[in-house]
């Protein structure tokens, strides 16, 4: 679901999503002509191409530090932030001259997206814009080569340092109660150090918002969805009240089987779930437990896993066999510079930061893959979802700059895991990954329950995440109870309990990698919603009739045209009108995800029958 660092790597969606530092130089244009001279279209034809200039710089540095964690890559990457930020405040500044003018409709759309564009604007002060340079590259970094290290006792050689890798496979694979506790407990500690700087970068972000006219750096997050800030907070709201009772009947069944597992003493009815059981450091995706919780144990099992393995997949075919599914749509090849210049697999002699992510280091073609693969079928998913980032970076190239983006952030993240949605056990049969696929109503439900202990398990995650933030930004929630309020979300939404005791000296926002790198995260619970509405609409397209879990549109060449007109488009029109281009509507709605549980919606009503489900606060 996370597959995307807080860099996008393509146009403006640089500045929208910029994390590595968040803070700006001394504010210049590059070239000499006064603002004042230009019309106000001159002016935004000047900041494409100077704006295009910057971020190809910074995307450089940014590769360069996430690829080859330094002090020296990390000062690298920071100046660099600090140019290009400098300048985007420097022009949001210059471009309210303009504000009382008669633009055209591109031009008053191009010069929004500049004052919305950043997730966190440089204040004008040059030491505090330093400063938040500073910070954010420190957060990143932090979080990138965080390791839990065991202190050597009484003489002994210490023990070897533990990345996240290798603690999240403990929480994968292990159940243990004391082991994945103690798994749960040695990442969480790698956050620690960042509180205090994190702390201060909101206070710094917050006045740099300030200064571009928001109350608050959340208001002007929530700014960027075409309506007002209250709105979109209530429109999230509804998006999530849609799905959230099948979220609660999935949470209720999976908590009955793991107190089967672990005991009722230590997962009580009508309690939340401790976080630690859950296959996950944060408890956002739960598919890890499937062994656990299968409906119907053997019932057509896809061992894509063992498919891969035995027919000597590695990362680089992993990625073709991707590309070759975006092929069938109408997608070009990708260009021979991606094979040349990604990193796919985590290098030995190095620090990276592995979070997967897409990259278009030249605005055009310079399209990469930042990932360290497993040859597994987790590994395969998030190919599909990094690639549809990247097939839309390649269909808007041709957008002036400030257009360069998705049409809100969660299109972005939508584009590939609609694609994935595609990959049923008939494609997989299909391209030779599976054999004897089952459509039986038992192998049906064990292919939901495998798809919703990701996808529907991370709903609420997807919305507190920024409901915290919003919260901290807003001063609602204070450094004083920054760890409490964490704990009363993660309550509230997932129904999910800490492993251990927790307190204000420990910092549990910060062990998930988009609060230290600054990445919004509402658009993943957009993205969730939206690649159901997406996959159905392209079921439409290619002439599909049927249960709309069983739809793949592998092959289609109706719905890849209709894909990529809409991807075209980038952020060029608001919204709504991109959608209505392939759905027929200008509104978000969930009713697709509904459609296409249904089937497990009514096996769970039958299993939670009896059950206490829910959970106190």
């Amino acid at each position: 679901m996370d597959g995307a660092s807080a860099w996008r790597g393509a146009a403006f969606a640089a500045l929208a999503m910029i994390s590595t530092a968040q803070a700006a130089a001394p504010a210049t244009t590059l070239h000499a002509r006064p603002p004042h001279e230009l019309t106000a279209d001159e002016f935004v034809a000047r900041l494409n191409r100077e704006l295009g200039e910057l971020v190809i710089e910074r995307e450089s540095a940014g590769w360069v530090e996430d690829t080859y964690i330094t002090a020296d890559t990390e000062l690298l990457a920071a100046k660099a932030s600090e140019r290009l930020l400098g300048y985007v405040s420097q022009a949001a500044e210059d471009a309210r001259r303009y504000q009382r003018q008669a633009l055209s409709p591109a031009t008053a759309r191009a010069l929004l997206l500049l004052r919305q564009g950043l997730s966190a604007p440089a204040p004008r002060d040059a030491a505090k814009r330093a400063e938040l340079a500073r910070l954010g590259a420190r957060l990143e970094a932090t979080y990138g080569a965080g390791k839990y290290c065991e202190p050597a006792k009484d003489g002994a050689a210490a023990a070897p340092c533990q990345s996240i890798d290798e603690l999240s496979a403990v929480l994968a694979t292990s159940r243990d109660y004391a082991a994945l506790t103690e798994a749960w407990r040695r990442w969480h500690t790698i956050s620690v150090p960042m509180r205090a700087d994190y702390a201060r970068f909101v206070t710094l972000a917050n006045e740099g918002a300030r200064e571009f006219g928001y109350t608050d750096l959340g208001a002007m997050w929530r700014s960027g969805y075409d309506m007002p800030p209250e709105a979109f907070a209530a429109e999230a709201s509804r998006l999530y009240g849609q799905v959230a009772p099948l979220y609660q009947a999935l949470h209720c069944y999976v908590r009955e089987r793991l107190a089967r597992r672990y005991g009722a003493e230590r997962v009580a009815p009508g309690q939340p779930i401790p976080a630690q059981l859950l296959g996950n450091l944060w408890a956002q995706e739960w598919g890890k437990i499937y062994d656990l919780v299968e409906p119907y144990p053997g019932a057509s099992d896809l061992d894509t896993d063992g498919a891969l393995r035995a027919q000597h997949y590695d990362a680089v075919r992993m990625v073709k066999n991707a590309e070759q599914f975006y092929g069938s749509l109408g997608f070009p090849p990708l260009p021979a510079s991606f094979w040349q210049r990604s990193m796919l697999t985590r290098p030995r002699d190095r620090d990276v930061v592995c979070h997967a992510s897409a990259w278009t280091l030249d605005l055009k073609d310079d399209v990469r893959l930042k990932m360290c693969a497993e040859v597994d079928t987790e590994s395969l998913k998030t190919i599909y979802h990094e690639l549809g980032h990247l097939y839309y970076d390649l269909a808007y190239q041709d957008q002036p700059l400030l257009f360069a983006n998705g049409a809100h952030d969660g299109f972005h993240e939508a584009i590939g895991d609609t694609i994935t949605l595609s990959m049923t056990p008939a494609y997989l049969e299909r391209i030779g990954l599976v054999t004897g696929a089952s459509r039986s109503r038992e192998a049906t439900i064990n292919q939901q329950m495998k798809q919703a202990l990701d996808k529907i398990a991370f709903l609420p995650f997807g919305k507190l995440i920024d409901e915290w933030r919003w919260q901290v930004f807003a001063g609602e929630i204070t450094p004083a109870n920054y760890n409490a309020a964490w704990w009363a979300l993660k309550r509230k939404y997932q129904g999910v309990s800490a492993p251990l005791p927790r307190s204000e000296a420990d910092f549990d926002a910060g062990a998930k990698y988009h609060v230290p790198g600054n990445t919004p995260y509402t658009r993943y619970l957009l993205a969730l919603i939206l690649q159901f509405q997406f996959h159905k609409a392209l079921c439409n397209a290619a002439g599909y009739h049927g249960p709309l879990h069983e739809c793949s549109v592998y092959g289609s060449a109706e719905a890849g045209r209709r894909f990529r007109a809409m991807l075209a488009a980038g952020a060029s029109r608001p919204w709504p009108e991109t959608l209505e281009k392939l759905t027929g509507t200008r509104r978000m709605d969930a009713a697709a995800i509904n459609e296409y549980f249904a089937p497990l919606a009514a096996w769970l009503r039958e299993q939670n029958a009896g059950q206490r489900c829910g959970w106190d606060g």
